[in-house]
């Protein structure tokens, strides 16, 4: 007999073979791939053993246990594969803006460092290519340059509407391979940066060009400017304590304070994949392939709940509001908690409504 459970598998099976896999992945890994996405949906963690007894399956949990470490341990999980499904699932008509940002943590003696390139969308970036670095700290001009020429084969330049970045991402061949590819940024630079002004023919640091703002007035400089022996523009504006935003932007920065502001929505994605969600600090990997298989899955399913998070938001319920001013829960919070009740309530009998969320059609 064919249970809720079987049917709820075998919706997300034949969406992910049909419209994403296309036969690239077999049956067998397709499905695995399938209780793995529910199963962290409804336990909120990536450790194995919790996963393995959420896992919808006739099999016993130490079973259904080896069966997720095999698939972790051997199987080659294509990236650029998992790149096309979630941009297939974006939401976005046209171009998109892409963020830039790393994050890390460490268990034991491992750092485990991402260096990911996210898909800027009302609050939370969905999460697209990334590379784990195999070190500590900054990811360096060549690391960057690879994952947007990763980003730029798979879904070709036009699609760009503009990068944007946090002080971090800078080096002096970066601004280089952005102004040659003609690719729009906004990136942040340090406030003791050495800006060549060419119409007075001298270097400043970059802040001494906002320092007659007012706290959060935001300035654009008139002229083109030199930063690492680039031409560009920059802006900024002196914000409390001193401190000051400045922005290195390819074209004129009239809107460069706005885009740049979308930045933060990567650092919510990374949240929603931590803390806030998944839970993915909490893995006891440390070999770099089976981190990234792991995380390659982790971004399905926060598409799924990020997507029906986004229809919850907009067509159904508006999440509460504050008296702060700020959402009570994200979109992506909102999004799981309705994914996890339908998967974990088996009177829910309505099997095709949200998994029609991973459908790009």
């Amino acid at each position: 007999m064919i249970t809720n459970d079987d049917r709820k598998i075998n919706e997300l099976v034949s969406i992910l073979k049909d419209q994403h896999f296309n036969s690239k992945i077999n049956l067998a890994r397709v499905k695995l791939i399938a209780m793995f996405i529910m199963a962290l949906c409804k336990v909120q963690t990536v450790t194995f053993h919790k996963l393995a007894s959420a896992f919808d399956s006739q099999s016993k949990a130490d079973s259904s246990l080896r069966r997720l470490q095999r698939f972790i341990a051997t199987f080659t999980l294509d990236s650029d594969l998992i790149a096309r499904l979630i941009f297939s699932l974006l939401p976005i008509q046209g171009k998109v803006q892409l963020s830039l940002d790393r994050t890390n943590w460490k268990f034991g003696i491992t750092d485990i460092n991402i260096l990911m390139l996210g898909v800027v969308y009302k609050g939370v970036a969905f999460p697209l290519l990334f590379t784990l670095l195999p070190k500590r700290g900054n990811s360096n001009t060549s690391e960057r340059i690879m994952l947007i020429d990763r980003y730029i084969q798979l879904f070709s330049i036009e699609t760009i509407e503009c990068v944007v970045a946090d002080r971090e991402f800078v080096g002096e061949s970066w601004l280089a391979y952005l102004n040659q590819n003609n690719i729009r940024y906004y990136i942040r630079i340090r406030n003791n940066f050495k800006v060549y002004i060419p119409s007075k023919n001298k270097e400043i640091k970059a802040s001494w060009l906002f320092n007659n703002c007012q706290i959060n007035e935001f300035r654009f400089y008139p002229n083109i400017v030199r930063v690492n022996g680039e031409l560009c523009y920059i802006s900024g504006s002196k914000l409390n304590g001193n401190d000051f935003l400045v922005i290195v932007s390819f074209n004129e920065p009239v809107n460069a304070c706005d885009f740049y502001k979308q930045r933060w929505q990567i650092e919510m994605c990374f949240k929603s994949m931590k803390s806030s969600g998944f839970d993915i600090e909490k893995t006891h990997l440390t070999d770099l392939d089976r981190i990234e298989k792991l995380t390659l899955l982790i971004m399905i399913a926060f598409v799924w709940c990020y997507k029906v998070g986004i229809h919850l938001n907009e067509k159904i319920k508006p999440i509460e509001i504050k008296k702060h001013g700020r959402k009570a829960e994200s979109i992506f919070k909102y999004g799981l908690k309705q994914v996890a009740n339908y998967l974990l309530n088996p009177e829910y009998h309505n099997i095709s409504e949200l998994f029609q969320f991973l459908s790009c059609t």
